[in-house]
């Protein structure tokens, strides 16, 4: 009789595993793994500035970092690296932040809020630190509304093009989402 009992036991047990574990399969056989590559136009000079530097810290006009300064964005998003010759996907909205005392270093958060094709009306959240004068910068995905509810993942920026008299830039974004 105890065989039996104790047979019957894991057969429990192993029903009860494979309940608490089905739901997360499903889960994860619905979740997507998208790629979406913008570009990302950083224009702080000029009569129509989509980047507004809003406080800055005593030392930020003597270092050569910046560091200090709160930048408030709503920068482009586009297609393509021409801002004028290339298709409008959304605007990058947020803050950066100098946050680096020796080195260009921002504090990135901002929203991609798509305006255009398939994400129209979704957006992602992403933070992170974005050392400018780096290759490639890699910042978290740490959430997202619309098709990239529950998201997840990074995106990596790399410098197109910047301009040393006027301060604009423009940065590609490859952002790889998980949702």
């Amino acid at each position: 009789m105890a065989a039996a009992a104790h047979f019957v036991f894991l057969v429990l047990l192993l029903l009860a595993v494979a309940a608490t574990t089905q739901p997360a399969s499903a889960a994860t056989a619905k979740e997507k793994e998208t790629h979406i590559k913008v570009y990302w136009h950083d224009v702080v000079a000029g009569p129509n500035p989509t980047a507004v530097q809003v406080a800055h810290a005593a030392t930020t006009n003597t270092s050569k970092s910046f560091f200090g300064a709160v930048v408030v964005i709503d920068d482009a998003l586009t297609d393509g690296p021409s801002l004028n010759g290339s298709k409008l996907m959304g605007r990058a909205q947020g803050t950066y932040i100098s946050a680096g005392k020796d080195s260009v270093a921002l504090l990135m958060n901002m929203n991609f809020v798509f305006t255009a094709g398939k994400y129209n009306g979704s957006a992602v959240a992403i933070m992170g630190r974005n050392e400018v004068f780096t290759a490639v910068r890699e910042m978290a995905v740490v959430g997202g509304t619309g098709v990239f509810r529950w998201a997840r993942g990074y995106a990596q920026a790399r410098t197109h093009t910047f301009d040393l008299k006027s301060g604009d830039a423009t940065v590609e974004y490859n952002v790889y989402i998980r949702h």
